[in-house]
């Protein structure tokens, strides 16, 4: 029996077949999983995602911004409608001015700190709150983070800082939402070629410098991504909530 067969989930974050959210959803729809998407509220991003999405026949395919607190009600509001529940919410979504992501921290302009935290972070807190109530029988909230969160990475800038935001807000929601059974983890993927990382200074050399460092000698795949994600979202995780569990071949131990 698939170990997601009746279950629904909500993927807030495909951009392309190269995302860490896609690779994600393969693996859930495999296991049985029911999927609906919302996506960045573009022409080109709808049409680029919702071919991407069509041979999992989704009942639901939405534009969200995630600064609009009425674009994000009116997705769990199209979710309650259509399943009447949700089971499992994956958030893969991050963004900071090209400009400011170039920039060292030190020279971070205060608009784009504050749009960057706003995407970045912010988002995971509002649709939590509306995803919550609709775990009915309890659920699982998952986010995807990066070692930059914890270290300074140069080239990942106001992004590291965004993704530090990011993971004790799992700890926070975690706290927040762990009476009405549901759990909330962070996935902290070692470097992947997405769209979001093509916009990282030196992402090329970052990548080289993490396959040569880790202990596995690589960088990770999409797939090995995808297998932590369905332990994460699964009932095999069930006594697991706020952590930040790493998928990085190990570069993430190593010191020097």
């Amino acid at each position: 029996m698939a170990t997601f067969a009746d279950k629904i989930g909500l993927i807030m974050g495909v951009a392309n077949e190269r995302s860490i959210a896609w690779a994600i959803s393969q693996a859930l729809t495999a296991e049985g999983a029911q999927l609906a998407f919302t996506h960045f509220p573009s022409p080109s991003s709808e049409r680029r995602v919702a071919d991407l999405v069509a041979p999992l026949s989704p009942k639901i395919v939405l534009p969200c911004d995630v600064q609009k607190d009425e674009d994000i009600a009116r997705v769990f509001a199209e979710v309650r409608d259509v399943y009447g529940r949700l089971d499992f919410l994956v958030h893969s979504i991050a963004f900071a001015p090209p400009p400011d992501l170039r920039r060292p921290y030190v020279e971070t302009s205060r608009p784009g700190w504050h749009l960057a935290m706003d995407i970045s972070v912010y988002s995971l807190v509002a649709a939590s709150r509306v995803a919550a109530p609709l775990m009915t029988a309890g659920g699982t909230i998952l986010t995807i983070s990066y070692f930059g969160g914890e270290k300074v990475v140069p080239g990942y800038n106001v992004m590291g800082v965004c993704k530090a935001a990011l993971e004790h807000s799992v700890r926070h929601l975690a706290w927040d939402l762990g009476r009405q059974h549901v759990r909330v983890n962070a996935l902290s993927a070692g470097p992947v070629r997405t769209l979001s990382a093509s916009g990282i200074p030196g992402f090329d050399d970052l990548r080289q410098h993490a396959a040569a460092k880790s202990p596995l000698g690589r960088n990770v795949e999409p797939r090995e991504l995808a297998a932590t994600a369905l332990y994460l979202l699964g009932d095999m995780s069930s006594g697991v909530t706020g952590e930040t569990i790493h998928v990085d071949c190990g570069y993430s131990i190593v010191g020097l």
